[in-house]
């Protein structure tokens, strides 16, 4: 298993109990597919930098976690098709 690194940002205009059932979703992947979180952090709304979908203002999560290639193309291809993520980036952090 390998250590990765995942942020990925929430639509701000949702319900609060949507952008917490995604960030539970996403979290759900992880552990039902053997993955073990390490650390995880929701960093709240913020502006973003740029305009994304017509969004101005996200919720940020960052998730730290260990995991194999089958989970993070898994975790990337949900992120993918959920309609409330608007951006997600997953690295893997280098062994030190």
């Amino acid at each position: 298993m390998n250590d990765y690194e995942m942020m990925f940002i929430v639509k701000a205009n949702a319900d609060e109990s949507v952008i917490n059932a995604t960030a539970e979703s996403l979290k759900e992947v992880i552990t039902s597919m053997k993955g073990e979180i390490t650390k995880e952090d929701k960093l709240g709304n913020k502006e973003l930098a740029y305009p994304i979908k017509k969004e101005l203002t996200g919720y940020y999560f960052v998730y730290d976690f260990k995991a194999d290639t089958d989970l993070v193309n898994e975790l990337d291809r949900k992120a993918k098709i959920d309609e409330n993520v608007i951006r997600h980036m997953i690295i893997r952090l280098d062994e030190e």
